[in-house]
């Protein structure tokens, strides 16, 4: 540096020579002079005191693009705070729950609604749907109500709380369908972990979906789906009474409902209107299928 041009300003310090180092280069590229020094044990990068306010921006906008390019995950816009979905859903699971324990109008409710393979495969499919509200203990019904909190919560958000509980009662009735038919006829199954784990389906396809044009780098746009496979495996694999098969066919549904989404479901999810008609249909198709189940064994 010219000593004509002293006195010397610093412009960036840091305990790193490194940072230091990228930021000379900047300065070299604008042509401006510079100095590493040290004082009080850290490296202090300085100019002409001539030069210190040109420096200064030029560091501004390094700082600026770094952090434009930095990787980072894009936030989803929020519908709704996906509360209005999980309280329905509770109170379907408990009232159900509640039915069946009182034997309520005489009826045997998980016989009748209960999952059975042979059944469903010949012409009994209102059983795909009626079987999610079902549960055989306090524990079950507890465990199902806190995973699909969780998980529906979540997705209510992304995709508003109608549509997305409407795709999580198609996507738990399609992997009780595919079930059905890759089980041994006497096959039975209840319990709400199927819609559950097409909610983590939904979610995770959704969000992979619309962060490939939000993210770069094949990790980081593919990680909401290894994230899903790695909640199904964690969750959704233990338990004595466990139906894993089940589970992965809820999870396959709601991938290709989220998948469906992300296609056309953005569009419409904006429209309050259509988030209320989704959430009655949803209510709508589960009454429906509970009079057929119970008419059909009346």
């Amino acid at each position: 540096m010219d000593p004509s041009r002293w006195p010397v300003r610093p412009v960036y310090r840091s305990r790193a020579r490194r940072d230091c180092n990228e930021r000379a280069l900047v300065l070299q590229a604008a042509g401006i002079e510079y100095r590493i020094l040290n004082a009080d044990g850290e490296h202090v990068l300085v100019v002409a005191a001539a030069d210190a306010d040109r420096a200064a921006a030029e560091l501004d906008e390094y700082a600026r693009e770094r952090h434009d390019s930095s990787p980072r995950f894009a936030a989803l816009p929020a519908r709704d705070d996906g509360w209005y979905g999980v309280f329905a859903y509770a109170t379907v699971v408990l009232l159900i729950a509640i039915l069946k324990d009182r034997h309520a109008f005489a009826v045997d409710w998980l016989d009748v609604g209960k999952t059975n393979a042979g059944l469903i495969r010949q012409g009994e499919w209102w059983r795909t749907v009626t079987a999610l509200t079902l549960h055989v203990d306090v524990r079950h019904v507890a465990a199902n109500v806190a995973f699909g909190t969780l998980f529906g919560i979540f997705t209510g958000r992304l995709l508003g709380s109608g549509l997305a509980w409407a795709g999580i009662l198609v996507a738990g009735a399609l992997g009780n369908m595919m079930n059905a038919w890759v089980q041994p006829a006497e096959h039975t199954s209840v319990g709400a972990s199927t819609a559950v784990f097409g909610a983590l389906g939904i979610l995770a396809a959704y969000s992979w979906k619309q962060r490939r044009t939000l993210e770069r780098g094949w990790f980081r746009r593919w990680t909401p789906v290894f994230g899903g496979v790695l909640l199904l495996a964690y969750t959704g694999f233990g338990g004595e009474r466990t139906d894993v098969i089940a589970h992965v066919t809820g999870f396959i549904s709601g991938l290709l409902l989220g998948v469906l989404y992300a296609s056309i479901g953005h569009r419409l999810a904006a429209k309050p209107r259509i988030q209320l008609v989704c959430g009655f249909a949803a209510l709508a198709l589960l009454a429906f299928c509970w009079l057929l189940a119970l008419r059909a064994h009346a």
